[in-house]
């Protein structure tokens, strides 16, 4: 026996030893890779102001004179020329790449950077060029709350998810959101916000759904640009991602996704396209994965032909964090910037400078673009940032647009709940609300309102029964309730335990109460995707408190309503009949209980509308065959390893995926499929009635004009979304049923007060991607547009001739 236990104790230490080389050799290979910051790095100086001619302006490169670049009476284009001339070859690749992950991972010295920015495009110190500061930020900054030596805290807003915006088909709302969002960017001293997320919901199961619009590619597009349009509207900048079939987490860094041409045009860049056409954003961000065997940040045809040719986009492009694996072919296929910059491509950028396998041309191309942006960024202007937004303005916005956000799938004569009731919450998720995915997607911010501290503000008492039990619970299961916090979340999901209820306790709660509230919580993030079991399905636990609590309060003539706290689509139809009002309330940002509150009490009427399709099962959606369904978390090694495989040892789903489906994504499978949902496209109900009438149509340069009434026939003040569907009878082109081209959302209407809604769209928004030909085809002949009020209930029609 102590033979072998003295074996089993050397091979413990030697597997030890190992382990203990073996880490520390990959944080020296990381470290010499991805995280040495350059020794020439050197924070901008101090600039003396000059006048020459009476203009004055600051002296950037010290010569006493004034250069065109520093003269803001010339044009962007003349200042970045004259710059980009006085540049040296040196300086040109240095401006290349970021500085590293100093800031984003807290290496920074008190005073210096700003703590929590996840990169920066770099400063020519010799010409007094400035470094420009990038902010994850698809929901709000993500940037470090306390600073070393400060006494004072950097909180930013927790704005709702992309997916909660797009519910309330307002882009004038989202501006709004957007507006509120730069300016905290403005005022802590950031420049870009890596955000919106573009990217179609192709799969319930995609882990950052929750960070995007939609499972459309024209609702993706007008309230991106909606976005964007409200953040640069600051002077500081976004970066659209992720450019483009970034539709998967698993192995998201190394996955071909296999795309014709025509789904490419139709469905996955089209949002990007009208972004760009309504926006022209400041920057572009690449997507990790491959696009039909090429990385897409080294992709000429994306960045190039498409993006700059076909779009005229006019912005840079950057690269996703580490994304990518040749340096100079990025650069030559038009990605403009490498983030954040790493050792590795500093190099290899010089290197290929030398060998000639990187053309001056390149060079110059990408420095004119990330000049532009400088040129016209606030730093270049000298704005003094305050480090004082206004939270309290911004969290009104917030509860605002959380509200407007939030769809009412299901209301039997429940809602609203009148004041003063006594509300039983159940649900570990009623008292820890979700305020935001995790990943970049997640935010640093002061405080979450629960739907508990919603409800005591609006006026309701919460049974202490069923709070006490709540509390008893997380006593009893401390570890599982510790959230992880940062990257720590994209490898640990949190998942605490339901509550599992006894019949007596039930029976005491239902005695003491009016109604009950179960509170039904997902999350998920950057790093991985989601799961079936027990995530887009309900767990036994969860379907038994439904059943049970839907049981017993019936039982004794109460109501039941359920409160959706999720980011993505769930399985609803197997549970939707029990309860008497189903709330799909997203995730709202940190006054998400407050925003919950102001809908069941009826100071806010419910006007959100579903941005995708809830299927009645996963495997009805026609991407299912062609998606990872484990759901397993991201690991270190899937951020670094180099996974390039041979063909033979690839994977179906993570190594490559085929997006069989084609352009038949969502409602376009659905109904082409003619298969019965849950919930369709478009859906949502009101607290109120509307009725469309007087539709006519008339086609003017190359535009068609429809004009139709919206009448409010209820009994109180709501809001109503007119979507625009189009189909064509008779088509010899494989199509869809019908297709969102166009909406828009009325004031609030009171009761009897009717609006007159007038929507354009473009004739060319008719056309088709001819893969023959491989260009955009009108087919002629009748079509129909159809103003609705989801993709399956359609109000009212008419015909054209094109």
């Amino acid at each position: 026996m102590k033979k072998w236990l003295k074996i089993t104790l050397i091979i413990l230490g030697s597997v030890l030893l190992l382990a203990v080389i073996a880490g520390l050799g990959g944080w020296l290979y990381l470290k010499s890779t991805f995280l040495d910051f350059e020794d020439d790095y050197v924070e901008n100086r101090e600039l003396k102001e000059m006048t020459v001619d009476g203009y004055t302006f600051l002296d950037r490169n010290g010569n006493g004179q004034l250069d065109v670049y520093e003269d803001d009476r010339k044009s962007i284009d003349e200042r970045a020329n004259d710059l980009l001339a006085q540049m040296t070859i040196e300086e040109k690749i240095h401006l290349l790449k970021g500085s590293g992950m100093a800031s984003g991972i807290g290496m920074v010295e008190p005073g210096e950077g700003i703590p929590g920015a996840v990169g920066t495009i770099v400063p020519t110190p010799r010409l007094g060029i400035p470094t420009i500061y990038l902010s994850d930020g698809p929901a709000g900054l993500r940037i470090e709350s306390t600073r070393k030596g400060e006494n004072k805290t950097y909180y930013c807003t927790a704005f709702p998810i992309g997916t909660l915006l797009s519910s309330t088909w307002n882009v004038d709302l989202v501006e709004e959101v957007g507006k509120a969002m730069g300016n905290e960017a403005l005022e802590y001293g950031i420049d870009v916000i890596l955000g919106p997320g573009a990217n179609i919901h192709r799969h319930p199961l995609c882990g950052r759904n929750f960070e995007y619009y939609s499972e459309d590619p024209v609702l993706t597009g007008y309230i991106g640009a909606a976005m964007v349009n409200g953040i640069e509207a600051n002077g500081v900048g976004t970066s659209v991602k992720h450019f483009v079939a970034n539709n998967q987490e698993t192995n998201r860094n190394y996955n071909d996704a296999i795309i014709s041409e025509r789904a490419l045009r139709e469905i996955y860049l089209k949002g990007f396209e009208i972004i760009v056409e309504k926006a022209q954003p400041w920057t572009i961000m690449s997507s990790y994965n491959k696009l039909d065997g090429t990385y897409t940040s080294e992709s000429r045809y994306l960045l190039t032909d498409i993006l700059r040719g076909d779009w005229g986009f006019e912005g840079i492009v950057m690269s996703d964090w580490f994304g990518g694996q040749n340096a100079p072919a990025q650069i030559s296929a038009g990605n403009d910037l490498l983030e954040p910059g790493t050792n590795r491509q500093w190099k290899a950028l010089k290197k290929a400078y030398g060998a000639g396998e990187l053309s001056a041309e390149d060079i110059d191309t990408s420095t004119r673009r990330i000049l532009k942006l400088i040129l016209g960024s606030r730093k270049m202007q000298n704005y003094k940032y305050g480090n004082d937004p206004d939270l309290d303005a911004h969290a009104r916005i917030t509860r605002q647009s959380a509200a407007e956000g939030m769809v009412l799938l299901k209301n039997e004569q429940t809602l609203p709940i009148p004041s003063g009731k006594t509300v039983a919450l159940l649900g570990v998720t009623s008292y820890d609300f979700i305020a935001g995915g995790t990943g970049s997607g997640d935010v640093n911010e002061a405080y979450t309102v629960s739907l508990e501290e919603g409800l005591k503000n609006a006026g309701f008492e919460i049974n202490e029964i069923a709070k006490n039990i709540f509390e008893a619970h997380k006593e009893a299961n401390k570890e599982a309730f510790v959230k992880p916090e940062g990257i720590n979340a994209m490898f640990q999901p949190y998942n605490p335990p339901e509550v599992v209820f006894t019949s007596g306790q039930m029976d005491e709660i239902v005695n003491s109460t009016d109604l009950a509230i179960i509170t039904i919580g997902r999350n998920s993030g950057e790093g991985g995707d989601r799961r079936e079991q027990d995530d887009f399905l309900l767990s036994s636990e969860e379907q038994d408190m439904i059943a049970n609590t839907c049981q017993v309060f019936h039982a004794a003539g109460k109501k039941v309503v359920v409160v959706m706290n999720i980011g993505g689509v769930i399985e609803t139809a197997s549970w939707k009949e029990q309860p008497d009002a189903i709330l799909l309330a997203w995730q709202g940002g940190q006054e998400g209980g407050n925003s919950v509150a102001d809908i069941l009490s009826g100071k806010v009427n419910p006007s959100g509308k579903l941005p995708m399709t809830f299927p009645l099962k996963l495997d009805d959606h026609a991407s299912n065959a062609d998606f990872p369904l484990d759901g397993k978390p991201m690991s270190m090694f899937d951020l670094f390893g180099n996974k390039d495989k041979s063909e033979e040892e690839k994977v179906r789903n993570e190594d490559y995926t085929l997006y069989e489906e084609g352009i038949y994504v969502g409602y376009r499978h659905f109904d082409k499929a003619n298969l019965e949902v849950s919930y369709p496209f478009g859906f949502g109900l009101s607290y109120t009635d509307f009725r469309f009438d007087n539709m006519s149509i008339s086609v003017a340069d190359d535009t068609i004009n429809v004009v139709l009434t919206v009448q409010n026939t209820g009994d109180l003040a709501g809001k109503e979304v007119v979507q625009l569907y189009v189909s064509k009878p008779g088509s010899t082109i494989d199509r869809p049923i019908l297709e969102l081209k166009a909406f828009a959302k009325t004031r609030d209407l009171a009761p009897g007060a009717a609006e007159e809604v007038m929507i354009s769209i473009p004739v060319a928004a008719l056309r088709y991607w001819d893969e023959d030909q491989h260009k955009w085809a009108l087919e002629e002949g009748r079509y129909i547009i159809s103003a609705g009020t989801s993709s399956r209930e359609i109000r009212i029609d008419q015909e054209i001739i094109l």
